[in-house]
């Protein structure tokens, strides 16, 4: 069975708007793992007390500011210094990965040489971070409904990517909502993505509601899942149809 990490940022919102309250209430719901978007505005301090009072731990948060790199004359300074200071919270809160967006990407270039940019650019995140015990993972989403411009909107060019900065420390975020909206058969896409998947997060689709919500069929794609090799946790990064008590109740009958 996989561990499931509700995103404290979309659900147990009844707590209030405290990440560590809602820690405590996805821990009273029984859960053992959550994960959350940035860490730069957040108290890590009664967080990580949350974290330590419940067993629970977090399973990924996502490097700030979301850059939307541009190119030429390009600066990197905030992205740089917003992923030290990501990645050093996510050290204290003993996260084991941080989730890298691609931005917009560089206007003016061509795809290709917008690829060899971030591969560049990941390099030097990679070297910046090495030693830390954070993973970096590169998340591509889908541009048809939820991210109009990104510009890694495929998994087989995260893929690409990520064997190109070829590092230990850089894998990729594979989220079967982003996926399934972008067209992609997940069966082919994570037979070629491999070793390389380090953290999966869904949602159902049409909607990105929690699973039943949609028209996925779950026991297929938790089978696909389970054949590509990933056995890590599996983040519940959707937006609830319903309060969390049933929405959570849902997750359990189609992933439990």
């Amino acid at each position: 069975m996989f561990q499931l990490s509700p995103n404290i940022e979309l659900l147990f919102t009844e707590a209030g708007p405290d990440a560590a309250d809602r820690i405590r209430a996805a821990a009273a719901a029984g859960f053992d793992a959550v994960e959350m978007w940035g860490t730069l505005d957040k108290d890590i301090t009664a967080i990580r007390t949350a974290l330590d009072d419940t067993g629970v731990t977090m399973t990924s948060v996502i490097a700030e500011p979301r850059t939307n790199f541009t190119l030429p004359g390009t600066d990197l300074k905030p992205f740089f210094d917003g992923l030290d200071r990501g990645v050093e919270n996510a050290r204290r809160l003993g996260c084991p990965r941080i989730v890298l967006g691609s931005g917009i990407g560089f206007p003016g270039a061509k795809r290709a040489q917008n690829l060899d940019k971030l591969v560049e650019v990941f390099r030097e995140a990679v070297s910046r971070t090495e030693g830390s015990g954070v993973k970096l993972v590169l998340e591509p989403v889908n541009t048809r409904v939820d991210h109009p411009g990104a510009l890694l909107d495929r998994t087989a060019e995260a893929v690409a990517v990520a064997r190109a900065v070829g590092a230990d420390s850089f894998g990729i975020l594979y989220d079967l909502y982003h996926s399934v909206t972008e067209g992609e058969d997940p069966a082919a896409v994570l037979a070629d993505a491999g070793e390389l998947v380090d953290y999966v997060q869904i949602a159902d689709a049409p909607g990105r509601g929690e699973p039943g919500s949609g028209a996925l069929d779950w026991a297929a794609q938790l089978r696909v899942l389970r054949e590509s090799g990933y056995d890590g946790p599996i983040g519940l990064e959707y937006f609830p149809t319903v309060d969390t008590v049933t929405s959570v109740r849902h997750i359990r009958e189609k992933l439990g």
